[in-house]
């Protein structure tokens, strides 16, 4: 009898183990379901994490490239005014490079006019005339060669947009970008080398001689008609002084 007590308990005991121990089985198989699905949202939330990150990386260039842009656009702005404050043709000249220098980094560069009589482009003011010889003297038949077919047709080019492109020359430039009043060209820049500082035109540099070109068409063409016009109130002044002076 005190034996068969003995294996009851035993085995009640062995009973209560084995629930104990099924129990912790599914308790770990839980704990481990549920470190399974915490370690797979760690994982989501540092992905997340990476993902914001990059995004926020990706806005603060975006932030800085817009303010570059703003304040390009601003010294623009700035500089086109003085274009139009004068009707010095010299001055407009020299207010167009120093645009070309300080705003577009630009370091070699001719600014040339279309000739009506002859038809010829022809160079009135240039810049780095050591890095690129002879640009102080450039002259082409409109229609001739990549700057003639730009003054043709009134379409920029770009060097980097050529695949026929071998070397920067005279002909071939960096950049040449027409001066348009609406259809009508009057000249154009051309820019051979950058400064040392910038390896290469910028997204906001094309929209920047989209806006030179087009301040510094009207610029020109009225300074030039002002000095034109000067030129003829002299000469009829001089007549009339002469005829004022025989009388």
């Amino acid at each position: 009898m005190a034996e068969d007590q003995r294996f009851d308990k035993f085995l009640e005991l062995f009973n209560k183990g084995k629930e104990f121990t099924e129990e912790l089985l599914r308790e770990n198989q839980r704990l481990r379901y549920r470190l399974a699905t915490i370690e797979g949202e760690v994982k989501q939330l540092e992905e997340r994490f990476h993902e914001i990150e990059a995004e926020n990386k990706d806005f603060a260039a975006r932030y800085v490239e817009i303010e570059e842009q703003n304040n390009n656009l601003a010294n623009l702005y700035v500089a086109s005014y003085q274009l139009h404050s004068t009707l010095d043709f010299r001055e407009v000249v020299q207010i167009v490079e120093e645009i070309l220098i300080n705003l577009i980094g630009a370091r070699t560069f001719a600014i040339l006019l279309l000739d009506e009589k002859t038809n010829d482009l022809q160079t009135v003011a240039s810049e780095g005339d050591d890095a690129m010889p002879g640009i102080d003297k450039i002259s082409v038949r409109l229609g001739e060669g990549v700057l003639g077919t730009v003054a043709h047709g009134g379409e920029s080019y770009y060097f980097s947009q050529d695949p026929r492109a071998g070397a920067v020359g005279i002909d071939r430039p960096l950049a040449a970008v027409p001066l348009k009043l609406k259809d009508q060209v009057i000249g154009l820049i051309a820019i051979y080398k950058l400064l040392q500082q910038k390896e290469a035109f910028a997204a906001v540099d094309y929209e920047l001689f989209a806006l030179l070109a087009a301040h510094a068409a009207t610029a020109v063409f009225a300074s030039k008609l002002y000095s034109q016009s000067e030129r003829k109130l002299n000469t009829i002044q001089s007549f009339l002084d002469l005829l004022t002076t025989t009388s």
